[in-house]
């Protein structure tokens, strides 16, 4: 693969960026990644394992020069972190962000952003429960998606090499408009977060009056909902808080969900029960052959690989 960009920026170095970083370098996309984080201890462990080929105490120092700048801090911080590199960004340079809410990326990020600058906001759908700047590795986002969200004025040129980074790291890229993204996120992962949230917080409940039972004795459908309710509580608390329109419908909708099964099971509707699963198998059904996940028993997340 050839260079896509000279000098590469990734502001946060958690398992996002870190990951960027790995990819990046074993693609040789670009001629150099610098980084920084507002962590002393992060900074000095991404130093310690070569995460990137300059790790910089002040985002100033990383931002100055950069064709492309990541924005990889929850979405809470994105607004202050934009007026803080404003003044040190490169003319033509790009800057986007891996924020899993867009419309507030956008108005916080938006205003800070200078003329000549390309603002391309974006969310790539990879993850794991582990946080931190050890937590990336090259293969990610490979077979992801990768969703870039463009301003109406975005340079199409500007767009286009953004996409070509995200293809060169193996993910899959597509298109959409801000609010929407929300809305299908709201779906796909925001709610779902929040009950796993809740179930691990009832069954944490339930622990504490059956002496460790519950988590002695879990089945894989509460391990599974352990595995997404580890995940890092800062950027979570910030997804709920800037998509809170988009979660509070699509739980609204699932309450509703909730009670229709609640009235079959008094009622012992088992007709209905099993047409209702058989519909959701069909889904999961369908993500695996999109080829978002696979049906083997460990579903694929038995190690990190390419790393």
């Amino acid at each position: 693969m050839s260079v896509i960009y000279d000098r590469v920026a990734l502001i946060g170095l958690g398992l996002i960026a870190g990951s960027m970083a790995h990819a990046i370098r074993e693609g040789g996309l670009a001629r150099e990644t610098v980084g920084f984080a507002r962590s002393a201890q992060t900074r000095e462990i991404a130093r310690e394992i070569g995460l990137c080929d300059q790790i910089t105490d002040s985002v100033a120092e990383a931002v100055a020069g950069a064709d492309l700048v990541v924005l990889a801090v929850p979405v809470g911080a994105m607004g202050d972190l934009a007026a803080e590199i404003a003044p040190h960004l490169k003319p033509g340079a790009t800057v986007t962000d891996v924020g899993s809410v867009k419309q507030s990326v956008i108005d916080a990020v938006a205003p800070h952003i200078p003329e000549g600058v390309h603002f391309i906001p974006g969310h790539p759908l990879a993850g794991t429960e582990h946080s931190g700047p050890r937590a990336g590795f090259a293969s990610l986002f490979r077979n992801r998606w990768w969703l870039l969200t463009p301003l109406p004025d975005s340079d199409p040129q500007a767009v286009e090499r953004l996409s070509d980074l995200v293809r060169a790291m193996g993910a899959k890229t597509d298109r959409m408009e801000p609010a929407h993204h929300d809305l299908v996120l709201a779906v796909t992962s925001h709610a779902p977060h929040l009950i796993a949230y809740t179930m691990v917080g009832v069954a944490d409940h339930l622990r504490q009056v059956t002496d460790e039972q519950v988590i002695q004795y879990s089945a894989a459908g509460f391990r599974d909902f352990t595995r997404i309710a580890a995940s890092d509580p800062t950027m979570w608390r910030d997804v709920f808080l800037h998509n809170k329109e988009a979660t509070l419908d699509i739980l609204g909708r699932f309450t509703e969900e909730l009670f229709v099964l609640q009235r079959a099971i008094r009622m012992g509707d088992g007709q209905q029960l099993f047409d209702y699963f058989t519909r959701t198998r069909a889904i999961r059904r369908g993500i695996i052959e999109a080829g978002q996940d696979t049906d083997a028993p460990d579903f694929g997340r038995a190690a990190k690989t390419g790393g």
